[in-house]
């Protein structure tokens, strides 16, 4: 009897322990399938992406990618940034070496350069859903990467163009992601490649250094939470703040070895922190607010998404453990756009990761509201609607731009007059009517021709925005520009009238105008004018047939031959 009342435990056990077994297997292909669902959603969502950003490859470049397309040139061609023939700017040197990387792989076209940017784009994607999926679950990971599809090639962050901020977003969604990993297995060498992706994040860009901060920041707070040992707190900062500064400095070793080192410092610490200052901020403010309104009606219903994203994160219990890291996220994100107080529309794009994670949360919130509900008709498709109504209302607030414009009038579109499809033509009227010898000069704001063109710039001044500025330096400057210009003799001068490619500022120098007035008919003649005449129509004029042809409107370009 004994032995009998034993038999019958053991076997409740037995099935009370297959029971279990059962339920965790279970358990465990339920979230075997819903890891490969929400990967087989992600992959669908980045071949959209690169469905309707291929459309698009041939976007003539606009300045700043013209500025960085020409100095990854010249790096190809074993030139140093600061070295002559290279351009003298503020920005770190570290989107140069991004542009020679994605030149060397792609081609020297615009379609290259924007072929680099879709594939940096998408890994950003991909990168964002694994950090939400760490942090949330994989529905809102999902909403995550859908949402950063959409908003970054939006048209008010500039999301088309291959800007630096893209570059800095995707170093900083890896770095994050190999931070959150080092923290959870406390490996070391994971916590120096973090630094590292944070120290190239500030090298592409300044704006880089806030996330630098706020990864310092949440790691300190983290091994704090974890009441870690105060020397291994010690060693393990130390090992981060290391490799932060590793690529930095690097690449002040390698310019003072090319003997630029001098010239480097200048532009982007002297003149930079000048040109930083020089900013009202009443009017940064303003100017903040313009952009911020632009860039939310564009996908109003994503960002109502997101703001119920930030109030879950204050409001439940369950997102707390994930509270500090979004909101100190949200706090730097901010920070990374305010230097100089200028918020141009493309700083916004360092928004948009932390955006797009609160976004996930807000649509996590609404399918665990729902999932309440006992029909899985409401429980499981009404969430997937709710989710689907915001992103193609901002996917249709876009369709022309998106589907259905052409390279050219996008580019138009958005940057009006500004000559950055004439410069196509022009370009390739120099490259045609020039050795590769010969040098050419900008006056105006156009690198892009210099690119296009594949001819060296005849002076460090690529742009003429620095010699137009109301300070300390632009007198010198101008001398300096009409020295290497007068050395060099360059081939062809193209002058730009148009206002956008000069931005003067009142009180500003006007030596070098005054300086190419007296210098340019002595040497030079006139064999091209580029009229655009209306936003879908320009007017070319070559040769002989530029002599003596009036401008028909007050955006146009003369392009100059030098004297034999």
């Amino acid at each position: 009897m004994q032995w009998g009342t034993k038999s019958l435990a053991v076997s409740s056990n037995f099935k009370s322990m297959m029971s279990k077994n059962k339920s965790y297997n279970n358990q465990q292909i339920r979230q075997s399938n819903i890891r490969y669902w929400s990967w087989v959603i992600v992959l669908i969502i980045v071949a959209v992406t690169a469905a309707i950003r291929v459309r698009l490859l041939d976007i003539p470049l606009e300045r700043d990618e013209g500025e960085y397309a020409y100095a990854g040139q010249l790096i190809l061609q074993g030139f140093w940034p600061y070295q002559p023939p290279s351009l003298y700017k503020y920005k770190l040197p570290g989107i140069y070496f991004v542009y020679a990387l994605i030149l060397a792989l792609f081609g020297q076209t615009q379609a290259g350069v924007h072929a680099g940017l879709l594939v940096a784009n998408l890994m950003t994607i991909i990168l964002l859903f694994l950090v939400a999926r760490k942090l949330f679950s994989p529905f809102a990971a999902v909403t995550t990467a859908a949402v950063y599809s959409i908003i970054s090639m939006g048209r008010p962050v500039l999301g088309l163009f291959a800007h630096g901020e893209h570059f800095v977003a995707l170093a900083v969604v890896a770095g994050i992601l190999i931070l959150l990993k080092a923290i959870d297995s406390n490996r070391r060498t994971m916590l120096f490649l973090s630094g590292l992706l944070f120290g190239l994040a500030f090298l592409i860009r300044q704006h880089g250094s806030a996330f630098a901060l706020f990864a310092a920041f949440y790691l300190l707070l983290e091994f704090r939470r974890r009441r870690a040992h105060w020397s291994k707190i010690a060693s393990s900062f130390a090992i981060f703040c290391i490799a932060v500064v590793i690529p930095f400095v690097l690449t002040c070793i390698a310019l003072l070895i090319a003997g630029v080192f001098d010239k480097f410092w200048f532009w982007t610490f002297v003149l930079a922190g000048k040109y930083m200052g020089m900013m009202p901020f009443s009017f940064g403010v303003k100017l903040f607010a313009e952009k911020m309104t632009q860039i939310i009606l564009s996908s109003i219903l994503i960002w109502i998404l997101a703001a119920g994203g930030f109030v879950a994160l204050l409001c439940k219990k369950k997102l707390r453990p994930q509270r500090l890291f979004i909101l100190a996220l949200l706090v730097f994100s901010f920070i990374s756009v305010c230097p100089g107080f200028y918020f141009r529309s493309h700083y916004f794009v360092l928004v948009l990761p932390v955006v797009a994670l609160m976004a996930g949360i807000g649509a996590a919130t609404v399918r665990d509201f729902f999932a309440q509900d006992r029909s899985v008709l409401v429980a499981k498709v009404t969430p997937i609607l709710l989710l689907l109504v915001p992103l193609f209302h901002a996917v249709y607030h876009q369709r022309n731009f998106l589907f259905f414009m052409s390279p050219t009038m996008v580019s138009r579109t958005i940057y009006g007059f500004n000559p950055f499809p004439e410069s196509l033509e022009i370009a390739k009227y120099i490259k045609e009517n020039s050795s590769e010898d010969d040098s050419i000069a900008i006056l105006g704001s156009e690198p892009q021709i210099l690119f296009y063109a594949k001819r060296h710039s005849a002076t460090g001044y690529c742009d003429i925005y620095e010699l137009v500025k109301n300070q300390d330096y632009t007198l010198q400057m101008h001398r300096e520009m009409i020295s290497e210009l007068e050395s060099a003799r360059p081939k062809f001068l193209v002058f730009v009238t148009i206002y956008e490619s000069w931005l003067s500022e009142p009180g500003a120098p006007k030596l070098i105008l005054e300086w190419f007035r007296q210098y340019r008919p002595k040497y030079y003649e006139q064999v091209g004018v580029i009229d655009i005449a209306s936003l879908d129509t320009t007017i070319y004029r070559w040769g002989e047939d530029a002599i003596g042809y009036w401008s028909r409107s007050e955006n146009y370009i003369l392009v100059f031959r030098r004297k034999d």
